[in-house]
């Protein structure tokens, strides 16, 4: 990872001509150096998504500066964009429940430094990965989830994320469904991993289900979570062959191998700022 500091800009609206050159221009007008710069247009909507990174080693800019000129390309052409820096690194809580493969890479990614975020956090309504999470010396905290006491651990959750100061939840095998009323609060700010390639096999049981099914391919879908159950959002997806002769073990076993590196790789995107959301879908800037 480059120490440069560097600013990227998030953008989306109605397409228009002129567009591109006013941002690129922006930065060129006040001495910074374009570093990576994607574009997509659609014609079907008529939107456009764009995603621009510049070196501030040289600008002549201020952050106050860079927020007024922003401001007034937004009102210009009617701009949605997201504007973060290089030095400031989000704070990521990973809820997980008894099983460990998916919080395991994401604790190895982060002691690697492979993530930019700090992983401030692992929240469990059990016990099982307190040892797991001490292991990488990331504080663990246990919030059970008692039967018709989800309201309560909800707000102790809420508690916790407040005082950490969190800005991305992960969820890395949770097995408790989140209230909507908690899931409204953290918009395209919690990413869940499913068991399946969305939108085949939703809920329960999914290797189950495959297996029944005769399925040549078994899949993992990381995804924003909404308030309705495995519909969010898409960031990443992944698939690998399987046959006949894999029992439902195999499958699980397949499956988790396919779990851990799509949520990393979910997890990774979004603290690139490379996921914009429209609507119900993502556009992911590679």
């Amino acid at each position: 990872m480059s120490d440069a500091l560097r600013a990227t800009l998030l953008v989306s609206c109605r397409d228009r001509t002129g567009l591109v050159a006013a941002l690129s221009d922006f930065v060129f007008r006040n001495g910074g150096n374009i570093v990576d710069a994607d574009q997509h247009a659609e014609a079907e909507t008529g939107q456009f998504f764009m995603r621009l990174v510049w070196d501030l080693a040289s600008f002549r800019l201020d952050r106050r500066g860079i927020d007024a000129g922003l401001t007034a390309l937004g009102q210009a052409f009617e701009l949605t964009y997201e504007l973060t820096y290089s030095d400031q690194r989000p704070r990521v809580a990973v809820f997980a429940s008894k099983t460990p493969h998916c919080l395991y890479d994401l604790l190895l990614s982060h002691q690697l430094r492979e993530l930019r975020g700090e992983l401030v956090a692992v929240v469990s309504n059990h016990e099982d990965l307190r040892t797991t999470a001490g292991h990488f010396a990331v504080p663990f905290f246990h919030v059970p989830v008692e039967p018709g006491q989800r309201a309560r651990a909800e707000a102790r959750q809420q508690e916790l994320l407040a005082e950490l100061r969190v800005d991305l939840v992960v969820l890395a095998r949770y097995m408790q469904i989140l209230s909507p009323e908690l899931v409204a609060r953290w918009p395209s700010r919690i990413i869940n991993i499913h068991h399946s390639f969305l939108p085949a096999f939703v809920g329960a049981r999914p290797y189950h289900q495959a297996k029944a099914r005769g399925v040549k391919v078994i899949g993992a879908t990381a995804h924003f979570v909404t308030a309705e159950l495995d519909q969010g959002p898409i960031i990443a997806q992944d698939v690998c062959h399987v046959s006949h002769r894999d029992d439902v073990d195999d499958l699980i076993q397949k499956g988790r191998e396919l779990e851990r590196q799509v949520l990393t790789r979910a997890v990774r995107l979004h603290l690139d700022h490379r996921v914009l959301v429209s609507e119900n879908r993502t556009i992911v800037f590679g």
